[in-house]
């Protein structure tokens, strides 16, 4: 009939089978290709996260010696304090300072001081607690945060780390070189605000310091 579909012919059949086999390739390959970009995708998304959390990391940090830096230990103990006051946990504050610390730098130079401030930082973390907050407070003055720990139990923490750093082997950074920290303590008030915590907590450092150094003292 003049409407039947005249059957096509062998060229036409190869024509049509290799459009069939080249619109699959491409399929197969569009597809390969958007795999390929969600995994690349997924990896770069990865690594952004993990880069952007160093950086995050980064500037909470103390640069010489990895301990909080003075404004993220601040935020530290503002965020203990409200927490201690609003569901009245016990909460201990100290100020550390180690003794002496211009006349090591002058006796045995800076760079060694430096060194000195890092054990004694490495030695810190290695001793305290995963809730314990840990900063450089300034200098040779670091800050120290006892969550849900009352006055007595910190006192009795800090002597043991006065403890363990005054017997660290300081003479493996330089011949004669001796380390010991004075720190005054505090416990979290009702009423306190962080001016009134630091200022007891630098009044018993105070008291540290004219006692004889090498003490705690509350």
């Amino acid at each position: 009939k003049s409407t039947d579909i005249p059957p096509a012919s062998w060229a036409e059949r190869v024509i049509t089978v290799v459009m069939l086999i080249t619109a699959l390739g491409r399929a197969v390959l569009i597809g390969q290709f958007s795999m390929s970009m969600r995994e690349i995708l997924y990896k770069r998304g990865k690594e952004l996260k993990a880069t952007y959390e160093r950086i995050e990391e980064m500037a909470q940090l103390d640069e010489l010696t990895g301990a909080l830096n003075r404004r993220f230990v601040m935020k530290e103990l503002d965020d203990e304090l409200l927490r201690a006051v609003r569901h009245g946990k016990s909460c201990s504050v100290a100020l550390i300072d180690l003794d002496w610390f211009k006349k090591i730098n002058d006796t045995f130079g800076h760079p060694a001081g430096d060194e000195a401030l890092r054990t004694f930082a490495i030695t810190i973390f290695a001793n305290i607690r995963g809730i314990d907050k840990f900063g450089r407070y300034g200098g040779e003055e670091f800050l120290l945060i006892l969550p849900d720990t009352p006055q007595g139990t910190a006192m009795r923490t800090l002597d043991r780390l006065r403890d363990i750093v005054s017997g660290l082997d300081w003479a493996a950074i330089s011949p004669n070189m001796t380390v010991t920290l004075s720190a005054g303590i505090t416990s979290i008030r009702t009423n306190d605000t962080t001016d009134t915590v630091l200022s007891r907590a630098d009044r018993a450092l105070y008291r540290a310091k004219e006692g004889g150094r090498n003490r705690v003292q509350a």
